[in-house]
């Protein structure tokens, strides 16, 4: 699967180099696919291009906007075994959650922005002004590998809403469901420019975009480490930012919960994507009084989650993306041995039967203490560590003792408490007693794990500048 050219102002072009980058299969370890290492000189076209279309798309009709966006849901929508089985082949998700999770929430997105618009206060009177809101103009997209297409519609999205035009720069670990978009972009129409393709290395491509002078806005997912280095580059055109970046999410179950179910229910979120996710829920804090009990309930749910080929439909937990990937996982279960965490199951050796792929044993740590360093970095692998509390205001500062605040969760047999104890966690999400995924509200977080928000009308606002008209 040779993907040879940059989707560009409407076209297929030929890249300025011919370098190329290899996609790795992560379970065979095998290269399923090459596609174009871009230099500077193609984020120059794809940016001029993006400049070029911008005046025409902002003008465009809303209602012509929203038809555009419903068409790519449909075209998204066709092609969903295909984005599926492409994402589990890339990133290691099992197939059954691909095709819930990575192939079924972008156009469950998409259409969700093509909804909100209708009551998104585009104008508003303020005394004797007009406030309206005008689109940002060009924006530089950069997306992670984990939930590769999720991400990138979560920007092209609210941006095309918006009557923004958009460079998209996808992660070269997992970038081919990048070409499935430009292609659905393509096959809906989409004027030339308003969708534009450029695919190599971060530190390249990403940077390019991040300080090209025809960038208005610059939206980032993935690492803090890689995010505090773009938002030091776009700060230095003032331009607009967003990042979405890492966590270490705690799950505070309280005495009166039921811990069966919270701790079941932790450990799946933990392990999601082999815990390739922003948001995990890495770090469970569970009564003293229980912590025995907690434990071992984590340890059986661990044990539970059978690893191996991500197509066999049995299968709950798949590869890592890399062999890097996998490496740094494995280090940081080391370090938690040497560290002096005990480790209750899994561990750093390869899972047995699997010599080839880049798999790591489900694992869960007791006997953490907060200060050990697999209670504060994120892994971004299916790493546990159990934590004790000895009453709720400890729970609490033991969940906020993190530079990080994305994601976290509550459970309370009182519903009340649960919301008392959430509102007092800085963390952008809080899941109370298994609270769904809401792709209507606001994902972001507090912190270090980012600036400004994704979906819904929240996420619509950060591609809006605000305009006041003195009447």
């Amino acid at each position: 699967m040779d993907r040879e050219r940059l989707y560009i102002d409407g076209q297929w072009v030929e890249a300025s180099t011919r370098d190329r980058i290899a996609v790795i299969h992560a379970t065979t370890e095998e290269v399923m696919a090459t596609i174009p290492s871009a230099h500077t000189a193609d984020v120059d076209r794809a940016v001029e291009a993006a400049v070029r279309a911008w005046p025409l798309w902002a003008a465009t009709p809303l209602a012509t906007r929203v038809q555009f966006l419903h068409a790519l849901a449909e075209q998204l929508e066709a092609c969903k075994e295909t984005i599926a089985r492409t994402i589990t082949a890339e990133v290691g998700m099992p197939i059954k959650l691909s095709r819930a999770i990575q192939a079924g929430l972008p156009p469950l997105v998409a259409r969700s922005f093509a909804e909100c618009v209708a009551m998104y206060p585009w104008e508003e009177r303020v005394g004797h002004s007009l406030v309206v809101r005008q689109p940002v103009g060009v924006v530089a997209a950069i997306t992670p590998w984990n939930y590769p297409l999720h991400q990138a519609i979560c920007k092209l999205a609210p941006a095309l809403a918006a009557g923004c035009t958009v460079v998209l720069k996808p992660s070269e670990l997992a970038p081919l469901t990048a070409f499935e978009l430009a292609e659905a972009c393509d096959a809906i129409g989409l004027p030339p420019g308003v969708f534009n393709l450029v695919t190599g290395y971060g530190p390249v491509v990403g940077e390019a975009l991040a300080q090209h002078p025809g960038v208005d806005m610059v939206s980032f997912t993935g690492s803090t480490r890689a995010g505090k280095r773009v938002g030091e580059l776009a700060v230095r055109g003032v331009k607009r930012l967003t990042l979405e970046l890492g966590g270490k999410s705690p799950c505070v179950v309280l005495e009166d919960a039921d811990l069966a179910r919270a701790v079941q229910s932790c450990v799946n979120e933990c392990y999601l994507n082999s815990g390739q996710s922003c948001n995990a829920l890495s770090r469970l804090l569970v009564p003293r009084v229980r912590y025995h009990e907690a434990v071992e309930l984590a340890q059986a749910a661990a044990e539970r989650f059978t690893v191996g080929d991500p197509f066999d439909e049995r299968t709950k937990l798949g590869p890592l993306v890399s062999a890097a990937q996998r490496n740094r996982v494995r280090r940081y279960i080391q370090q938690a041995i040497a560290e002096g965490a005990r480790l209750v199951t899994g561990g750093p050796e390869p899972p047995e039967g699997l010599p080839r792929g880049y798999f790591v044993r489900p694992t869960v740590f007791a006997e953490v203490t907060p200060e050990m360093t697999v209670a504060r970095e994120e892994i971004f692998g299916p790493v546990l560590c159990v934590l004790p509390f000895e009453d709720e205001e400890h729970a609490i500062r033991l969940a906020n003792d993190t530079t990080y605040g994305l994601a976290a969760a509550v459970w309370s047999a009182d519903a009340e408490r649960a919301q008392r104890v959430a509102r007092k966690i800085r963390a952008g999400q809080v899941a109370i007693n298994g609270g769904r995924y809401n792709p209507l509200a606001p994902f972001g977080g507090f912190k270090e794990s980012g600036l400004g928000r994704e979906l819904g009308k929240y996420g619509l606002d950060e591609y809006l500048e605000l305009q006041s008209l003195q009447l």
